[in-house]
């Protein structure tokens, strides 16, 4: 049968047709809702974690992170920065979880209440590079020696100058070598991550305290080499602290503890483990749950 124009009409703005249209609306709308539960419920499986630059730097999170989101399938940001800058991160309420090694910085935020608790994850060792020749005597397993030679020479010496965990032990070296005014000679503060503060290092010939394990990880050596290690004092501790979501609402309290469980499991510690680049483990994990 062919209709009328004035049928059609009316067929089209029939109640049927304005039903139909309506449902196709609400369906549309639920839709909508839909997609953006699941955005949020995505949303909420991931975290922040603001950290080193020698954690990342070292490779470390590239074994872990991944290990991590299979067994709890959340996925992980990391913020890698000075141990100081990170732990502002946290004051801030910018990061979730924090994953630093200054233990003195980590135990006053904790007791400002910014972090929840401290819990100890693993630990490396602090090592003093410099040219292989090592023009100003320093070798040896004596970091304190090492530097009042570095001082008097007036050597070409890296620091990161970041308020990062390596530059708070550097400060404590040279106070105990009684070396208050540094920023004479050939001193340099870069305000840089530790793989740039190696790069300096490596291109002037100058002399810096690296976390081993970045060192272990850092491909442009040039000339370089470890001078001083052994030293009981180079010990360097990580630790990690979820961000305290009563001072910040916003964070995500339950899987960043989740990250904080998993480090110190016997399946995060055997993760840090066994991260080994050509055969030397970089970290050697110690959590006491």
């Amino acid at each position: 049968m062919i209709l009328s124009h004035t049928q059609r009409n009316l067929k089209y703005f029939s109640p049927l047709g304005r039903m139909n249209r309506a449902g196709a609306a609400t369906f549309l709308v639920a839709s909508l809702l839909s997609l953006a539960a699941n955005a949020q419920s995505i949303a909420a499986q991931s975290i922040v974690v603001a950290s080193t630059t020698s954690t990342e730097q070292s490779g470390l999170f590239a074994t872990l992170l991944p290990e991590f989101k299979k067994a709890s399938g959340i996925d992980v940001k990391v913020v890698a920065l000075g141990t100081g800058q990170a732990i502002d991160m946290g004051r801030r309420g910018d990061a979730d979880v924090l994953f630093v090694h200054d233990k003195v910085a980590e135990e006053k935020v904790v007791e400002e209440g910014f972090a929840v608790k401290r819990f100890e994850v693993m630990y490396n060792d602090f090592v003093l590079i410099g040219p292989k020749a090592d023009p100003l005597k320093t070798k040896g397993n004596d970091i304190v020696e090492a530097l009042k030679k570095v001082a008097a020479g007036n050597g070409d010496f890296v620091s990161r100058g970041d308020k990062s965990g390596t530059h708070a032990a550097e400060l404590r070296f040279w106070k105990l070598a009684g070396v208050d005014d540094k920023t004479g000679g050939g001193y340099r503060a870069c305000g840089c991550g530790m793989g740039p503060a190696l790069n300096m290092a490596s291109s002037t010939g100058a002399y810096v305290l690296a976390d081993r394990g970045t060192w272990l990880n850092f491909k442009n050596r040039g000339d370089l080499a470890v001078l001083v290690e052994g030293d009981k004092r180079l010990f360097n501790q990580y630790g990690v602290m979820l961000v305290n979501p009563a001072k910040h609402p916003q964070v995500k309290a339950a899987d960043g503890q989740k990250f904080v469980d998993w480090l110190i499991s016997p399946t995060g510690q055997s993760a840090i483990a066994s991260y080994k680049i050509a055969g030397e483990q970089l970290f050697f994990p110690n959590a006491k749950p």
